[in-house]
């Protein structure tokens, strides 16, 4: 009989950690997974939105809306994003943080919702991390959503519809309620089989050491 190890993990498409942890993450299961070939891993995605108070109509860049929006420096938010960059590279992620169009992602999430119930919830996360990050495309943008949904297999009008049905805004909510009831204030944050939680973006062997644990205390506890 196979041993299963569950991951949920919150995240926001407009996080830069959020996407380095996706990377780092599944790096971490691939290492572990390569000694532990019998373990399946079930994951599943959930919403967080660090910035609601993003306007819908908010125009400009990542840097703009840091300066702007959050009143931090500019110099220190270009070194900060400069530094994110590098870290990106390493991930394979090409971070093109000029040409973002900060957006409040409560769209996207909605569109992550129904994907999920479609089977190709992970498919469209990362096309939505690489769409926002790198291809500079606009997140708050009906059509581009369905476009993209649609690039991985989804049908663009069930989107269209989703994106307009406030039960997936209530699930984005359900969502962002429970990482609160759990104490998680900040994203990337991994619940493992529903007890260890695990915050940041941490590094591959991490991630990996960290499923050994899980799963010598699983074993203990049986």
């Amino acid at each position: 009989m196979s041993e299963k190890i569950r991951v949920d993990i919150w995240s926001d498409i407009a996080c830069p950690w959020c996407y380095i942890g996706k990377h780092r993450f599944e790096a971490g299961v691939a290492a572990f997974k390569a000694n532990n070939p019998e373990v399946e891993f079930e994951v599943e995605s959930h919403s967080f939105e660090l910035a609601p108070d993003t306007p819908l109509d908010f125009v400009g860049n990542e840097i703009d809306f840091l300066v702007k929006h959050k009143g931090m420096p500019r110099a220190s938010v270009e070194s900060m994003l400069g530094q994110m960059t590098g870290l990106g590279n390493d991930e394979g992620i090409s971070f093109n943080f000029d040409n973002i169009q900060h957006v409040n992602t409560a769209r996207a999430h909605r569109a992550l919702h129904f994907a999920k119930e479609n089977g190709l919830q992970h498919e469209l996360l990362e096309r939505l991390f690489r769409a926002y990050f790198t291809d500079g495309e606009n997140l708050s943008d009906v059509d581009v959503i369905a476009r993209l949904a649609s690039e991985v297999g989804l049908d663009a009008d069930g989107v269209r519809a989703a994106l307009n049905d406030e039960a997936y805004a209530e699930k984005v909510q359900t969502d962002i309620n429970r990482a609160r009831m759990l104490g998680a204030n900040g994203v990337p944050f991994f619940l493992i089989n529903q007890k260890y939680g695990i915050s940041g973006a941490q590094a591959a062997d991490a991630f990996a050491g960290a499923f050994d644990q899980v799963m010598q205390l699983e074993r203990e506890a049986q």
